[in-house]
């Protein structure tokens, strides 16, 4: 979806540590956005590879600027987006290597689209998001909220655990299993692909529920509308059972816990390119037709 917005005067930039090639691209791009009145913001890690002695606390970032510039893959723009959850900061993700279906914009093409960002040259592509309650007896352990998936699994074990699956507080199904993904459009591409779950275009409201290695082969992945209540109920007796967040944040899960599973209030905002489009980065990523 194409928007215009106010002219892009703060940007932050957060960086994946220990990457050798981020200081040679700060090197670059710090001057470069000095020359053009932009005031940047960069995190502890970011601002240590850089050498300056300036940083701004990671979770402040996202109320600081208009957009933020996140140098290093996937994992690196998950974490981020967790962050802007709630703002209206837009992230460009610049892919250092790797598959990258969320990083698209390449080193190579970073400065060409940071020129066409300026000119408000650019579409804003909103993805849905997913907010998460773990709860145990009643109370809430914890929460987070996803760009991909919340995932339930066995942990390090190597047998199954038992779960139970409810949409808007009604039965669907038991399911004795390695795991249970529930994923975003976003995330569909993600380890549920991997999972055997379909791929759906991100500019839907829905979630994707995939078992991981079921037990009955009838078990498949379904999808369901982005506006319903998602329940998994964890009825294994064995300790060892995880839900995690993004595949980057874990807690440990007992007997009857809760892992509740709704849509985000609010979409994430990502930068990306008029010419590029989703089909032309599955055909890159997937190798559609090689």
């Amino acid at each position: 979806m194409a928007q215009k917005i106010l002219k892009m005067q703060r940007i932050g930039i957060i960086a994946k540590p220990h990457r050798p090639e981020v200081k040679k691209v700060l090197d670059g791009l710090l001057p470069w956005l000095a020359e053009r009145g932009i005031e940047v913001f960069l995190d502890t890690d970011t601002a240590a590879t850089a050498g300056l002695p300036s940083a701004v606390q990671k979770s402040r970032i996202p109320s600081l600027v208009e957009m933020i510039i996140v140098l290093g893959g996937d994992g690196t723009l998950l974490s981020v987006a967790r962050l802007v959850e709630g703002k209206d900061t837009l992230i460009l993700g610049v892919n250092l290597g790797g598959l990258g279906f969320l990083t698209e914009i390449t080193l190579d093409g970073v400065y060409t689209a940071l020129e066409k960002i300026f000119r408000e040259d650019f579409i804003i592509d909103e993805r849905m998001m997913l907010k998460s309650n773990i709860l145990r007896q009643g109370e809430r352990i914890a929460q987070s909220t996803v760009l991909n998936d919340v995932v339930i699994s066995k942990g390090s074990l190597a047998r199954m655990i038992n779960l139970e699956v409810y949409i808007n507080y009604q039965f669907v199904t038991g399911l004795r299993a390695d795991g249970l993904i529930v994923s975003t459009p976003t995330g569909s591409t993600a380890y549920s692909l991997s999972a055997g779950g379909p791929i759906v275009h991100p500019s839907l409201d829905a979630m994707i529920i995939t078992p991981v290695c079921p037990h009955t082969l009838t078990n498949r992945p379904i999808v369901v509308p982005g506006d319903v209540g998602v329940e998994v109920i964890l009825k294994s007796k064995d300790e060892g059972a995880v839900a995690t967040f993004d595949g980057q944040v874990g807690f440990s899960l007992r007997e009857e816990d809760v892992v509740e599973i709704k849509a985000s209030e609010q979409k994430i905002k990502l930068v990306g390119s008029p010419d590029r489009n989703y089909f032309g980065i599955l055909r890159e990523k997937l190798k559609w037709g090689g």
